[in-house]
């Protein structure tokens, strides 16, 4: 993902604005403020200045994090039912109420239904046309690794930058896998054979949203990428379950700004 910073001088930049948010809330600082320039947000120019993939990730994935973070510390006890949690508005954008549900279904994962594990795509009449407007051009499995929902198996949270949100997202992937990946190469394969020995165990997210990362063979690619496999090995699955247990600002040490330390 090669991002650009907005063509247009003078007009700041809608993922530093998503930056400064998240940080607000991390810091327990007000954010009526910001959160009323994100609302007054004209949705064309929002679409033109998140002119990329990166862009897009980064924004929407910073304004969902926020959202949910600021949403909690206000009433926690929203967490309890979190099917209503999920679907109810909690952050308005270009003038638009957005529910989490929104933002990384809709959004995010490009109207993918969460219903039949990521395969199946909303029929474009059906779709939102500002979740179209929205979306990136390409589903990106990584986003699974940097959304927190306030459960105990939610990766934590950092602020993800224009410039450095690959890089991010690897990073991400990579640290989450290392802690919920497990490989047993003793166990019987799929197959029975040397070349396919071994069972891993994997985050529950890569079952729920299996056709996002490609389907089993974008799964078994992912962790060898991640270096959670051993390249030559096509191991059986299987699945972690998933902690729902209410665990909110959860941080990746801190969450940052453009040029502070990650230390």
């Amino acid at each position: 993902m090669s991002d650009t910073v907005p063509a247009e001088r003078g007009v700041a930049d809608p993922v530093e604005q998503s930056v400064a948010f998240l940080l607000a809330v991390r810091r327990d600082e007000p954010t009526e403020e910001m959160a009323a320039t994100l609302s007054c947000l004209d949705s064309e120019a929002l679409a033109a200045a998140l002119d990329t993939d990166g862009a897009r990730v980064a924004f929407w994935t910073n304004i969902y994090n926020a959202a949910t973070q600021r949403a909690l510390a206000e009433d926690p006890g929203q967490y309890e039912s979190r099917r209503t949690f999920f679907s109810t508005p909690l952050v308005t954008v270009a003038g638009r109420a957005l529910s989490l549900d929104e933002i990384e279904h809709g959004i995010l994962r490009r109207s993918h239904s969460m219903f039949t594990l990521g395969f199946v795509r909303t029929p474009g009449p059906l779709r939102d046309g500002f979740v179209d407007t929205h979306a990136p051009a390409e589903r990106d499995p990584r986003v699974h690794f940097a959304l927190n929902c306030a459960a105990d198996s939610c990766p934590p949270i950092a602020a993800y930058t224009r410039e450095e949100i690959d890089a991010q997202l690897d990073l991400a992937t990579r640290g989450y896998l290392d802690r919920q990946v497990d490989y047993d190469p003793d166990a019987r394969g799929r197959f029975g054979g040397l070349r396919d020995a071994g069972r891993a165990l994997v985050p529950r997210v890569m079952l729920w949203f299996r056709g996002d990362f490609g389907g089993r063979h974008g799964v078994v690619e992912m962790l060898r990428r991640h270096d959670q496999i051993p390249p030559a090995v096509d191991p059986r699955l299987s699945y972690r379950e998933w902690d729902w247990s209410f665990d909110p600002a959860d941080y990746a040490d801190e969450a940052y700004a453009p040029g502070e330390s990650r230390a």
